[in-house]
């Protein structure tokens, strides 16, 4: 009788485990690991579906954030990747995942080969930098994305200071 109610419990134990709800972390870490596969897929269509519709992109560079999943996914997505065919972005290290929030530390590399969105041409030249972004994740989407990097040491790099 014993052991049929401690079976009993260990399976019930395990049908609360299997169907526990996922964490905040789990989650917007699990977004921004697809949303960072779908740039490594050069897929700039599928890494935009990742925003929430009201996205605030934030690039410490240009100093002036970027609202909505369109202008995000054109002015940001649609630049780097159209200049940069072969890009890389690459997590270094494991992200801190904290609730709704997301960072990590990261490299892009890739070869300048295409022309940028405004009218820089294609420098032909390697790169490789390194940066962080910050997320905020809410219901499932990208509500904000800030990222720091050294953008004069990239720039040297192409050629372009």
């Amino acid at each position: 009788m014993q052991r049929r109610q401690f079976l009993i419990s260990a399976a019930a134990t395990a049908a609360v485990l299997a169907t526990r709800p996922a964490f905040a972390q789990d989650t917007s870490q699990a977004v921004v690991d697809a949303y960072l596969a779908a740039w490594n897929a050069h897929d700039s269509a599928k890494a935009a579906s990742y925003f929430a519709d009201d996205v605030t992109y934030y690039d410490a560079s240009v100093g002036t954030p970027v609202k909505g999943k369109d202008a995000a996914k054109t002015n940001v997505i649609d630049n780097f990747l159209n200049a940069v065919p072969d890009a890389v972005w690459k997590m270094k290290g494991e992200p801190v995942a904290q609730g709704d929030r997301v960072s990590f530390e990261w490299e892009f590399s890739g070869t300048n080969s295409g022309d940028w969105a405004d009218g820089t041409k294609a420098t032909g030249k390697t790169f490789s930098f390194t940066g962080a972004s910050l997320f905020t994740v809410k219901d499932g989407k990208i509500a904000a994305q800030n990222d720091y990097y050294d953008a004069l040491g990239f720039y040297k790099q192409l050629g372009l200071m």
